[in-house]
């Protein structure tokens, strides 16, 4: 039944159509391989009835019957081997590389991000305790959170990072992992003049490139640790911006002496600019962002691999069905004789033998006397 459930809800769809064809083909050809192993295996499982009912006294004692539950060991087998097989199937055909390097071209969601570059973002006092991180690295850690849970098929990405003004450096990727390297502790800040960190230029220049995609196809993630000197102010926000998220980085409490200058992040001055925004507040400096806030996200299409993915399946399957071929041996050996009947019942037993074996003794015997 989820073999099936799993193929409807496959089915194409705009954008997806050779995706979907192609998980189709995959699927169909695991559930031939897992069929046929469960039609050899219940073949194996008649012969060797067969054989046991041969030596089932020797094997079971007097009663030569197993325990009751016993009867369902040849279909857990059956069952565990077609699983582990149609699982194994599934991870062999799967090309995880493929299925994410296929985006929609016609993609109508956006991510836009808006990352602060300054020199505070240096400052090693992000992530969990006790390793702490630079709060650039950490913002990297926590924007990737993001985007492995969004589908990127049908997502692109862009990137304005700012600190003295504001740069464009990526606009419509799909690749993840570029993403990430730009976030991975390169001092970006070296890129510009030095002096005040100008949020307000980056809020401005996302709202420009904005500005001409599809009404309510944008969600702006704006990351920084809020250590400003000028308050930001939002203007003429577009109507493709559909969500905001405002993600802190950095110590809110402890701060860290720079250059001369006390850095921690500045928990309200992100909060006001999330109420400009009219959207969320986060602190990131020790969590990723909740799945739930993500799924409320309307901008966002969530991952069509978060309710069933064709890996996530085989792995399942796969599992399932070797935890049942590994625990049914052992489970037989254990438990598959029956519990040994009581003294009062084996002597109850051997009595009535003898006494029909006297009887029969006795009448042999009367008969004989007759004749």
């Amino acid at each position: 039944m989820v073999m099936f459930a799993f193929l409807a809800q496959i089915s194409p769809s705009s954008g997806n159509i050779s995706a979907a064809i192609d998980d189709r083909h995959i699927l169909i050809a695991a559930m031939v391989a897992g069929v046929t192993v469960m039609a050899l295996v219940g073949v194996a499982e008649s012969l060797h009835r067969r054989r046991v009912s041969r030596a089932k006294r020797l094997a079971f004692g007097a009663t030569g019957e197993p325990a009751r539950w016993t009867v369902i060991a040849p279909f857990a087998r059956i069952a565990g081997l077609g699983l582990a097989v149609f699982g194994a199937t599934l991870l062999f055909y799967f090309d995880p590389i493929e299925s994410e390097g296929k985006p929609n071209p016609r993609a109508s969601r956006q991510v836009l991000v808006v990352l602060d570059v300054s020199p505070s973002m240096n400052i090693s006092d992000a992530g969990p305790e006790p390793t702490k991180e630079m709060r650039g690295v950490w913002a990297g850690k926590v924007l990737r959170g993001i985007l492995d849970r969004v589908d990127m098929k049908d997502t692109r990405v862009s990137l304005i990072a700012f600190y003295t003004r504001a740069v464009p450096m990526l606009q419509d990727s799909t690749d993840k992992e570029l993403i990430s390297g730009l976030m991975d502790g390169i001092p970006l800040y070296t890129a510009f003049k030095a002096g005040e960190t100008d949020m307000q230029a980056g809020i401005d220049a996302a709202f420009r490139m904005a500005k001409p995609w599809p009404r309510q196809s944008t969600t702006l993630v704006v990351i920084g640790d809020g250590d400003l000197t000028q308050t930001v102010t939002p203007r003429d926000m577009p109507a493709s911006i559909a969500d905001a998220i405002v993600i802190g980085v950095g110590d809110p409490v402890r701060p860290t002496t720079l250059a001369g200058h006390s850095s921690k992040q500045d928990a309200w001055a992100l909060k006001t600019l999330a109420a400009k925004l009219g959207g969320y507040y986060h602190d990131g400096n020790t969590r990723q962002l909740p799945s739930e806030v993500v799924a409320q996200l309307a901008s966002i299409s969530p991952r069509l691999s978060d309710a069933l993915s064709v890996r996530e399946l085989g792995l399942t399957a796969l599992s399932v069905g070797a935890l049942l071929t590994a625990l049914i041996g052992p489970a037989l050996m254990l438990f598959g004789r029956r519990a040994p009947a009581s003294s009062v019942d084996t002597v109850s037993t051997a009595i009535s033998h003898n006494t029909l074996h006297i009887r029969t003794m006795s009448a042999s015997a009367f008969k004989g006397t007759a004749s």
